[in-house]
């Protein structure tokens, strides 16, 4: 039996093209799909120049909506879809990613927000936002956030993924494992690993504190991110990113790149980067780095969504599963 391996399509969504809410320009990232019964819609996250100066970002949500299969662009969110949190608050700084989850008659949205520090330049946490308007719109259930930091995670929460099995729902996100400089640079860079959380309700979660689930491959200060799961034929896949601590901006050998592990119980994952692999391509938009993957199924097709350079400054692309 032949192995299925990804195949490109082509890259979708450039925002330079499109006016987005909120004055923002550039930035297409962590795309994450929904599927309608007609179109998909794909939320990501963009950004606008902060304008209380200091040459600072936010980044705001997002959406396109798209015809199954081709792509083709329908239309594109010209409002707000989800406003930053108030100030001194988890998200005041931005939402990146937003997940979103067909709960019932509801779509959860679960949020990764984003809040500056001093010492570092952000610190981030997970909360939910519901959308009663079919994605359009999504209201804070809370101020504050699900998962946060704890005793054995004691930073950078963030990258939710959500699947409900057996009437329990499991995130998979990242932690941070600490910050760390490079000699005598004054930039100072994170670490983060995948781990797992379970829940009755969505609400209610239950971290694995400080359990790393996905072994790494270039070593204990590796950075994984953005992990997205789905079932094929009884096994769960796993996708993800991942970079070298340092020097991975410019650097093409240290830079994001597409990672794969599988699991029979959702509990214990193997990793094999081989197995699906999908490469950067010789020249182009997505020839230096590949991020931020989100798979999904739209009928009897499956589709990875991803970044490209710049971490997604020129918009995401499309691979299909053969």
């Amino acid at each position: 039996m032949r192995a299925r391996q990804w195949r490109k399509l082509r890259r979708i969504f450039d925002p330079r093209d499109f006016r987005l809410a909120n004055g923002c320009r550039e930035f297409a990232q962590a795309p994450q799909a929904v599927v309608f019964t007609d179109f998909v819609r794909i939320y990501f996250s963009t950004r606008c120049r902060d304008p209380a100066g200091g040459g600072n970002y936010l980044s705001h949500v997002a959406f396109v909506d798209v015809a199954k299969h081709s792509f083709e662009i329908l239309a594109v969110a010209g409002h707000t879809v989800i406003p930053l949190g108030r100030p001194g608050c988890f998200d005041e700084h931005g939402i990146f990613p937003l997940h979103v989850l067909r709960h019932g008659a509801l779509l959860y949205g679960y949020v990764c927000g984003v809040n500056r520090r001093v010492s570092v330049p952000v610190d981030s946490a997970i909360g939910l936002a519901v959308s009663r308007d079919q994605g359009l719109t999504f209201q804070r259930v809370g101020r504050g956030p699900l998962l946060a930091a704890s005793l054995h995670e004691p930073c950078l929460i963030a990258d939710p993924c959500v699947r409900v099995v057996n009437d329990v729902f499991h995130m998979w996100y990242i932690f941070g494992a600490g910050w760390q400089r490079s000699g005598t640079s004054p930039t100072i860079d994170r670490i983060y690993k995948i781990g797992h959380a379970q829940s009755p309700d969505g609400v209610r979660w239950a971290k694995d504190d400080g359990r790393q689930i996905v072994s790494t491959r270039l070593g204990a200060d590796e950075c994984q991110a953005m992990p997205t799961v789905i079932e094929l034929a009884g096994r769960h896949h796993m996708f993800f990113c991942y970079r070298a601590c340092h020097d991975f901006r410019h650097n093409r050998a240290r830079a994001y790149r597409l990672g794969h592990a599988h699991s029979d119980d959702l509990l214990s994952w193997t990793r094999d980067d081989d197995e699906m692999r999908l490469e950067r391509s010789a020249d182009g938009w997505d020839s230096e780095m590949l991020c931020y993957p989100n798979v999904f199924a739209c009928d009897d097709a499956v589709y990875l969504l991803y970044n490209g350079n710049d971490f997604g400054r020129h918009g995401f692309g499309v691979a299909i599963l053969d």
